[in-house]
């Protein structure tokens, strides 16, 4: 009878342990276990490129190319089904390196060391993967860095900022083929000098930049799944040159493309810091290419997580660093604040703790980046970090509410000069050293081709969005609105 009231007493036990193991487990996910953070970065993407982002436009807007002109991205598609989409998410200033520096610092160009491109970020600089190392995460980059100053391509940078593994990192250029050696990865196209070269020929999908770094991100995954890890993979694509391998080299020839409605805008309508240029190339064959080439391959990196059952513990970001204009305004790249230029594509997944299907309108920062990733994962922000944790809107869409709808962007520069946008969901006002100020109604002119400025209706935006520079410019220090400089002046009259 005791042996039989032994054993009833016992068996109860293991079912309460079982049960209770199971509801951590449930929970843990959101609450106790460390995530796994995959990210993967592309550079200089023109948000309109991903059907995610066009249902969020009206048809014209969507397809600024051509009717029914556009590339299909289902893989990237899925990460917003399954997770929630930023349609106001900006570049702390729309060229590679100060974005990049304020993704991983959450702090502004002016204070990272990296004002514009080719800056080395200073040592004291303390990234979000320096944060997640030293709570035991393995981490790694792979891919384009490009914040450890001219080095080009500069393989495996003795600065990691806390990316143990950063073997495949390089520090930049955007080149088509890779290799592996005796010696470490290399490039490897080469011109008639034997430097490398940014030739596609003979890249296949192994050699093909975006194939092999993909390659070696999920060789990554598998080395380290056992432990909490995060593995950050920056595709050099889309960016330019725009050359890709085949076969999608030639997938988007067939279609017909137009300019954009704003492509022929008249230089004396069009503000100083971004009239139109000569070469704004209509043909998007190639550039739609390497866009479908990273979405198979974000493909590749979900089936893989699938596959090995770690999909329920992993934080997938899709993100760029910028956008690129696309012949918008006549212009090609990037560097202004227009919407095409500015604007990143931005994407959170992660079923355990984020809605499907969500979106936020409200504008974001890069610099808000680092600490909300952080706060989410259960981690400590530094204090140096200058950037906003909306980490509660990822838990509950509906908080977006919580938080001022409102963010900054600045001119990439090595000078003490250049404009400054405040943005919001619906409007953006820039002030520029060269030009008269501008106000952007996005809702009732969405091309960003009428100056409201001296709208008669618009003046009460305009001081509460110069009002709100002023203080951007004063609590984060920008010398772009200095006392004795012009903006300054111009702040200074909007608001008297």
């Amino acid at each position: 009878m005791k042996d039989k009231l032994r054993l009833s007493i016992l068996l109860l036990f293991s079912i309460l342990i079982f049960n209770s193991c199971k509801v951590k487990k449930n929970k843990g996910i959101e609450v106790t276990e460390k995530p796994n953070l995959v990210i993967i970065q592309t550079d200089e993407h023109n948000f309109r490129t991903l059907g995610c982002y066009r249902e969020q436009l009206s048809h014209d807007q969507a397809y600024v190319w051509g009717e029914g002109n556009n590339v299909e991205t289902p893989n990237i598609d899925q990460l917003a089904d399954n997770g929630m989409l930023f349609t106001k998410f900006y570049a702390s200033a729309p060229v590679c390196s100060p974005s990049r520096g304020s993704m991983v610092s959450g702090m502004y160009p002016q204070h990272t060391g990296v004002p514009g491109n080719d800056f080395p970020m200073k040592d004291e600089v303390i990234t979000y993967a320096k944060v997640l190392n030293d709570a035991g995460y393995k981490t790694g980059f792979i891919g384009k860095w490009h914040l450890n100053g001219h080095g080009k391509p500069e393989w495996d940078p003795e600065r990691n900022f806390g990316f143990e593994d950063n073997r495949y990192m390089f520090n930049r250029g955007h080149w088509k083929k890779f290799e592996d050696t005796p010696t470490g990865p290399k490039v490897a196209s080469v011109n008639e000098k034997g430097a490398p070269s940014y030739s596609v020929d003979g890249a296949d999908e192994f050699s093909f930049a975006t194939d092999f770094l993909t390659n070696k991100t999920l060789d990554f995954i598998k080395d380290n799944k056992k432990e909490p890890f995060l593995i950050h993979v920056s595709f050099p694509d889309p960016h330019g040159p725009d050359k890709v391998r085949a076969p999608y080299d030639t997938m988007y020839s067939d279609m017909k493309y137009e300019a954009p409605v704003t492509f022929n805008v008249e230089k004396k309508d069009a503000p100083k810091w971004a009239g139109p240029q000569r070469k704004s190339p209509i043909d998007q064959s190639q550039y739609f290419g390497m866009v479908k080439c990273i979405d198979d391959n974000v493909g590749r990196i979900i089936s893989y997580l699938e596959e090995n059952d770690l999909t329920d513990n992993t934080i997938i970001v899709f993100i760029s660093d910028h956008g690129d204009l696309r012949a918008e305004h006549h212009r090609h790249n990037k560097g202004n604040p227009f919407e095409a230029s500015a604007k990143v594509p931005f994407i959170v997944s992660y079923p355990a703790a984020i809605k499907p299907g969500s979106v936020v309108n409200n504008a974001f920062n890069m610099v808000d980046f680092a600490p909300t990733v952080l706060s989410f994962m259960n981690q400590q922000v530094p204090g140096q970090m200058e950037g906003i944790d909306f980490s509660s809107i990822l838990k509950d869409s509906k908080k977006e509410t919580d938080f001022e709808d409102i963010t900054f962007s600045r001119q990439a520069s090595k000078k003490t000069t250049g404009w400054v946008a405040t943005i919001t969901s619906r409007y953006k006002l820039v002030l520029s050293p060269g030009d008269k100020p501008w106000l952007f109604d996005l809702q009732e002119d969405p091309n960003e081709l009428i100056n409201y400025f001296e709208d008669a209706k618009k003046q009460d935006v305009v001081k509460e969005l110069a009002a709100k520079m002023k203080e951007y410019g004063v609590k984060f220090s920008d010398p772009y609105l200095s006392a004795d400089t012009k903006m300054a002046n111009d702040l200074k009259t909007i608001l008297k």
